[in-house]
């Protein structure tokens, strides 16, 4: 990995838009792969973990602590 740290619920921001016009994914699901959703039109998307850490361009919010953590 590159130096960058992400979590589940970060909305990050990857290289390339989407073609809804958006550049913002929320991850909603980790392991070996990644799901990501959409935050213009919801739609989600899996993919590799070592392909979504190319594509990963930087983190916009950091995820919400919970009153569980």
């Amino acid at each position: 990995m590159n130096g960058q740290t992400f979590e589940l619920g970060d909305v990050v921001e990857m290289k390339k838009q989407h073609p809804c016009g958006t550049n913002e994914w929320k991850i909603i699901r980790m392991g070996a792969d990644v799901r990501i959703k959409c935050e213009g039109c919801q739609h989600s998307v899996m993919i590799p973990r070592r392909e979504f850490e190319k594509k990963m361009k930087k983190v916009l919010k950091k995820a919400e602590l919970t009153s569980e953590e």
